[in-house]
């Protein structure tokens, strides 16, 4: 088998694995709010030591961590305000609008810090893992962040 579909296939499959994890965390907290956002710090935590066990360096991911902190931080606070403003429709709409949002926002930074590391002479390999899970880390401490802020320190 080709190199690059041996790559498509353990990203797929480490995708499908912590996304079986995720949906088991997410459920057996669902209902825990004070404790989501530091499930969401630990499971960004878990996708990163899954990159160190392939042995992806972090630095490589950089931007799109980035992307997935500013994508999915604004997102949750979205989700929030329209939760809070009409209830469920609120929060699909907010989250909807939020989402595109923020994809451009993140874009740009994504973008940035891709250049900025081209410049600096950082090595920046984009591969289906590395950009999966960078993303997906990020994703889970920008929402986890927002989660400790909103529901643990100012108790919404």
């Amino acid at each position: 088998m080709h190199k690059t579909n041996n790559g498509l296939i353990k990203s797929i499959l480490s995708v499908i694995i912590l996304s079986v994890i995720i949906i088991a965390a997410v459920i057996f907290f669902v209902y825990q709010k004070k404790w989501v956002g530091f499930i969401f710090i630990i499971l960004g935590l878990i996708h990163l030591l899954i990159l160190r066990i392939f042995k992806v360096e972090i630095k490589m991911v950089w931007p799109d961590i980035a992307f997935g902190v500013i994508d999915n931080g604004i997102l949750a606070i979205g989700v929030i305000i329209g939760a809070d403003f009409a209830g469920i429709l609120g929060a699909v709409i907010g989250g909807s609008a939020a989402n595109a949002i923020t994809d451009g926002f993140a874009g740009i930074f994504e973008g940035w810090i891709a250049e900025h590391s081209r410049r600096r002479k950082i090595k920046e390999e984009r591969t289906a893992l590395g950009s999966a899970l960078g993303k997906m880390a990020g994703c889970f401490f920008g929402a986890g962040v927002v989660f400790i802020i909103a529901w643990t320190i100012f108790s919404l």
